[in-house]
């Protein structure tokens, strides 16, 4: 009896590949903790997470904003208050969670505060170094390094001891190279404000803290990463904007939503053997 002939078929197999490659990229089934979440990035990656296929806790101090976000975001995704520098805070956020889905798979450390200096009579010589009030310093090691250590020491506990999970920390190219103060002067040539060395310091703090991070919890199955964006477009003034675009090789500032892709890859299985590294997206701003 002849037996029958296998043909091989490249398309059928590169369909096959394709299909494997792209479940790499699914969430589904998974739980995903936002902080920060009601804000301008924070939006979005509770959007991309969602849409990949992960219940989405978005966590935030304006929790109205954050379960107006829940609401638009649908599959199961709800709102859970947190103050990301109040241990307390976390630990209700990490049960509340774990109450209503069972599981905490990813935890995006994204919440932060920028400078803002309401007066804008005083802003220029607020913002001065020599003048940067120390209370605007504290409150920015508090949240933006402080905060990152408390929730992944609540929430990332959890994970270690369930043997897998995936932390992102978010940090920013002002972690890698110094503010250029240029930037934030005005076409006539007058400085309108400075950026502190508070943003700058605490960014730095949370890529060295991605690093140990990853390290400690390296044998639990708990991956650490970093993503580091350049400025987003938002409501800067124009000369801004064109200045940072003439800065940066792409010619632009970035979209809210040109994060998508590397948050989801750091968040899924397709970065499964990454860790303790620090995914730059920014333009090529920082090359230079």
């Amino acid at each position: 009896m002849a037996q029958s002939q296998v043909i091989y078929d490249p398309f059928a197999w590169n369909a096959r590949q394709q299909s494997d490659a792209l479940d790499l990229f699914s969430l589904k089934g998974r739980t995903a903790v936002v902080t920060g979440a009601a804000g301008l990035l924070g939006r979005q990656h509770c959007r991309v997470l969602a849409d990949a296929g992960a219940v989405v806790a978005a966590s935030d101090l304006d929790i109205e904003r954050a379960e107006r976000l829940a609401a638009d975001l649908g599959d199961g995704a709800f709102a859970s208050p947190m103050d990301v520098a109040d241990p307390a805070s976390v630990e209700h956020c990490r049960d509340a969670v774990l109450a209503q889905t069972g599981r905490i798979d990813i935890l995006i450390n994204n919440a932060a505060i920028n400078d803002k200096v309401e007066d804008p009579q005083t802003v220029l010589e607020t913002s001065r170094f020599e003048n940067y009030p120390l209370a605007m310093w504290r409150r920015s090691l508090e949240v933006n390094v402080t905060g990152v250590f408390i929730c992944s020491q609540v929430i990332g506990s959890h994970m270690a001891e369930a043997g897998s999970g995936s932390i992102i920390n978010i940090a920013s190219t002002y972690g890698i190279v110094a503010p250029n103060q240029s930037l934030y002067r005005s076409p006539d040539g007058e400085q309108s404000f400075f950026k502190s060395a508070a943003y700058p310091t605490t960014k730095g703090a949370v890529l060295a803290f991605t690093r140990f991070l990853a390290a400690y919890w390296g044998h639990a199955g708990v991956r650490v990463n970093a993503v580091s964006p350049g400025g987003v477009q938002d409501a800067e003034p124009n000369s801004f904007s064109e200045e940072y675009a003439r800065r940066t090789p792409l010619g632009r500032m970035a979209s809210a939503d040109d994060y998508h892709g590397a948050l989801l890859f750091l968040a899924s299985d397709a970065s499964s053997y990454m860790t303790g590294a620090n995914l730059v997206v920014d333009g090529g701003f920082t090359i230079w």
